[in-house]
């Protein structure tokens, strides 16, 4: 209760009629102005509960609820319309395969066969929905956890470990299967998109480029310029962002004012935001997304509303950032779970499968952890390899100066 409500409720008296109408006129107007402070208040205070609570629930395309229950939707329900029994069960086999080689890699990570890891652990629809949504000739560069992306291009996952292990600089070749080298650097993969879509459009060709990104990288210059020059040069470019809630340690409300989705307007193209723990949403979205650009009406930005379940890589603690509730919340939006859910009541999936699956699971596991310690160290002189197209007199020279730095262990050894 504040003073000025206190006086509001007991008036001061005088022994005087004037002081005393004084007092009444006072207590009235006070009273007056307190009835309306509160309105006021309870005004906001909805305000900012709806704010609140729409934060918490976004507005999003959603095709499957967390209780696989089917949802209609007139705009994108027509791009997986056609969508079989099989191709469900496809997409889910696809979820619980890459969730269990991650799973493995950080295991390994743990284990010290690994010097870093990014897992994707709650992201698996994000994924797997968008790049079963690619073309062959479609082409797709990725930040460092697009795991499930890989997979769904064909990337053996026991080549996506090398990086991690420190035995190679990408692992895969980017033209067999149109997929990029894992980028490190935070959001510099948005121009290299823009630029080949730019290629391709020039060259004449109707596949289309997608990019992806996480909302901290959204924030980075080299992401809203590729924006602009999308826009400009119409290019034939889908952005795909996984809104995971958190940059690292910094939360989603810390990083922008307005929804992510919603910065293509001021660039000139549409956004979307889609429930990026549903991989029937994400699959139509992305579809949609995908073909317009192929019809040359340009870029668009999909932003996956999911959530990071683990750490954002094996080297942060994110229990020192979040709490326990937040994860909990989540876990009820399991994206595995969700389609789990669809496919028994639907009767599109029978013990059986889910059986069968599990040991498929495990042998990719011991597959992956039998790969990656099988993996051999690289020639130490190699790093002066691919420097230079022809022969270069200083390289020459910091090579000789390496390997007689790298001969004198071994001479010591001898000794």
């Amino acid at each position: 209760m504040t003073v000025e409500s206190t006086a509001a409720r007991k008036p001061r008296r005088s022994a005087g009629s004037k002081a005393g109408t004084t007092g009444t006129k006072a207590a009235g107007t006070t009273g007056t102005k307190r009835t309306t402070r509160t309105t006021a208040q309870k005004s906001a205070e909805k305000s900012a509960e709806k704010s609140a609570a729409q934060r918490t629930e976004p507005e999003l395309v959603q095709l499957l609820t967390p209780e696989g229950e089917r949802v209609e939707n007139a705009e994108y329900g027509a791009y997986v319309a056609g969508v079989t029994p099989d191709e469900l069960r496809g997409l889910y086999r696809d979820m619980v395969l890459t969730r269990r080689f991650d799973a493995e890699a950080t295991a390994l990570q743990r284990q010290g066969e690994l010097g870093l890891w990014a897992s994707l652990l709650g992201q698996e629809a994000a994924q797997i929905g968008s790049g079963r949504a690619t073309r062959e000739d479609d082409y797709v560069f990725p930040t460092y956890r697009e795991h499930g992306v890989a997979w769904c291009r064909g990337v053996d996952p026991t080549n996506l470990l090398g990086m991690f292990r420190g035995v190679n600089n990408g692992g895969w070749d980017p033209n067999g299967n149109n997929f990029h080298l894992y980028t490190i650097v935070i959001g510099s993969q948005a121009l290299h998109a823009t630029g080949y879509a730019m290629g391709i459009a020039k060259d004449g060709a109707d596949s289309a480029v997608i990019a992806y990104f996480g909302d901290g990288a959204s924030s980075q210059g080299d992401v809203n310029e590729a924006f602009n020059f999308a826009a400009v040069y119409n290019a034939p470019v889908v952005f795909f962002c996984q809104n995971n809630q958190w940059a690292i340690s910094e939360s989603n409300e810390k990083q922008t004012r307005v929804p992510l989705y919603q910065r293509a307007q001021g660039f000139g193209f549409p956004g979307v935001r889609v429930d990026g723990n549903d991989v029937l949403a994400t699959l139509a979205v992305t579809r949609w997304a995908l073909e317009r650009a192929r019809r040359g009406e340009g870029p668009a930005l999909i932003e996956a509303w999911t959530y990071r379940m683990g750490a954002h890589t094996t080297s942060d603690d994110p229990t020192r950032y979040r709490h326990d509730d937040e994860r909990a919340a989540w876990e009820a939006k399991d994206p595995i779970l969700r389609l789990r859910r669809h496919l028994e009541a639907a009767g599109h999936a029978d013990e059986s499968f889910f059986v069968e699956l599990e040991a498929e699971s495990e042998a990719l596991g011991k597959r992956v952890r039998e790969a990656v310690r099988a993996m051999e160290d690289p020639d130490r002189l190699a790093l002066f390899e691919n420097v230079y197209a022809d022969g270069h007199a200083l390289v020459d020279e910091e090579r000789a100066q390496f390997a007689a730095y790298q001969a004198s262990f071994a001479d010591a050894e001898g000794v």
